[in-house]
């Protein structure tokens, strides 16, 4: 059974509509696919439909905003943290509310950057806005969307290399709800959290001691029940670190694209994989909302 955990449509950051994520899903040979828009639950209904016609299974999720203060090396640092939230209850209030300020907060950084980029090149905040569906959820793709359609770069990726990048002139940070309380909520909510793409970055010779030990204990003792292990961005020296953690706490281990259209990155549909027995336990530890298999 081929099983796709990490996916994107225009309800957030994504280029195919949900039903076209499922269409292209199914061209793809995939059997199982989970949407998992950026704090929204919008693209669920649509996308289970789409799927149910084409005879796809297809689970629910979110990939959840949020961060974390660690100290690396004496210093202390905020991370980006993003959980993937499978089968949470999508009305679950709390859960509901923190999804809600988080997508404004997204908007507002957003908008900053804009205010930033404006002040070098003819940039508007409208001109983001027509890259996004109604009512999705905002976020430095678009952006980088309309820096394509001005010219001044190839691709997305382009964009995200000077543009848009963390350490560039125009990045702006942002808050979002912090990690311990996300993996709370998500598992108020009957979900089940894992954090995806996981030391993102990691060098090949990293030594496993200056790895966030510490930081992922505090994540595994809140709640924290899964790991995307096999992710392009996961370079080989991390998961082998983050194998031996999950087999340690008997987490669950994912694999899975990440994908946000053909035109969206590079990930494309299936590149990763999550395992028959990985999703078996995701749906039995799973109780806010039900898959569709």
């Amino acid at each position: 059974m081929i099983i796709d955990l990490h996916t994107h449509s225009t309800r957030s950051d994504g280029l195919d509509t949900p039903s076209q994520l499922m269409e292209n899903a199914a061209e793809a040979g995939l059997e199982v696919i989970a949407l998992t828009d950026h704090d929204t639950v919008s693209g669920w209904d649509e996308a289970r439909a789409k799927a149910k016609a084409l005879g796809l299974g297809f689970v629910p999720g979110i990939e959840v905003t949020s961060v974390s203060d660690i100290e690396r090396f004496g210093k202390k640092i905020r991370i980006s943290v993003h959980l993937l939230a499978y089968l949470p209850d999508p009305e679950h209030n709390a859960l509901e509310i923190v999804l809600g300020d988080t997508v404004a907060t997204r908007e507002a950084r957003g908008r900053a950057i804009v205010e930033k980029l404006a002040e070098q090149i003819p940039i508007t905040w409208e001109m983001v806005l027509d890259h996004l569906d109604k009512g999705a959820t905002i976020g430095r793709p678009a952006i980088a969307d309309t820096l394509v359609t001005m010219g001044l770069v190839h691709d997305r990726s382009a964009a995200f290399e000077y543009y848009l990048s963390t350490d560039g002139p125009f990045y702006v940070s942002h808050s979002a709800v912090s990690t311990i309380d996300a993996i709370g909520l998500i598992r108020q909510a009957g979900g089940v959290p894992v954090i995806a793409h996981p030391l993102k970055g990691v060098g090949p010779n990293t030594d496993p001691e200056d790895l966030p030990m510490d930081h992922f204990q505090e994540m595994i003792a809140a709640g924290l029940q899964g790991v995307e292990v096999y992710h392009r961005d996961v370079p080989e020296a991390a998961r082998k670190w983050l194998l031996e953690l999950a087999a340690k706490h008997d987490l669950v281990v994912t694999g899975s694209s990440d994908y946000h259209g053909v035109e969206g990155k590079p990930n494309q549909l299936g590149e990763n994989t999550t395992s028959q027995e990985m999703l078996e336990r995701i749906l039995k530890l799973g109780t806010g909302t039900k898959a569709s298999l």
